[in-house]
């Protein structure tokens, strides 16, 4: 069977036939530079809250890495327990376990996406990470609800229930907390943003 030359796409002169499956180096370039800030992450905070009142001024802290906890955390215990509060403690966070793992694998396929140049690897890795971001938030504003919900009946302080917010203020009698976003979640950001990048650089490709 004969194929005529006029069935043939048209290029231009000195354009070199581009495989539309696959991305270019610079994009490669980019979701190596991505896997290296998921990485680069597990050694970041990726939550925090602060406490404030008359009595610390200067502020308590509860830091959230991936897999510790830091901050002045007995002390925070110390002032919760008055109110019915659970203690904070990695015991009590099972995921603190696991996570690490998952963001290793998520930088590993990062990687592989990276160094295969395949596009439709890229839309299951963005996939990935739009859902796993989902359940994350789902899964800290459920320990927030648990622990501001779940008060112990028989405090020696009696308060009503409440949320603490994922991201800002809250006043609890005396004492003001502040939530916020850690290094971590940012670099975990700035890596999502670069696996945006090229669907959007080579969307006519």
């Amino acid at each position: 069977m004969s194929i005529s030359i006029d069935a043939l796409p048209p290029f231009k002169k000195g354009e070199i036939p581009v495989d539309r499956k696959y991305f270019s180096t610079t994009s490669s370039i980019l979701l190596i530079t991505a896997s290296a800030l998921i990485a680069a992450s597990l050694f970041f905070p990726w939550w925090g809250m602060e406490f404030f009142a008359p009595q610390y001024p200067e502020g308590l802290n509860i830091i959230v890495y991936p897999n510790k906890l830091e901050g002045e955390i007995d002390i925070v215990n110390g002032l919760n327990h008055y109110i019915g509060m659970k203690n904070f403690s990695e015991a009590n966070f099972p995921e603190l376990r696991y996570l690490p793992f998952l963001i290793g694998g998520l930088a590993i396929l990062t990687l592989i996406t990276g160094l295969l140049k395949r596009k439709a690897i890229l839309f299951l890795l963005i996939g990935f990470f739009i859902i796993g971001g989902m359940l994350g938030v789902w899964d800290l504003h459920r320990w927030l609800k648990d622990f501001g919900t779940n008060l112990s009946p028989t405090a020696p302080i009696t308060v009503e229930p409440f949320i603490p917010p994922i991201i800002g203020e809250n006043t609890l009698a005396n004492f003001i907390t502040h939530s916020y976003l850690g290094s971590g979640f940012y670099m975990v950001a700035a890596a999502f943003i670069l696996l945006i990048i090229p669907l959007w650089k080579e969307r006519r490709r």
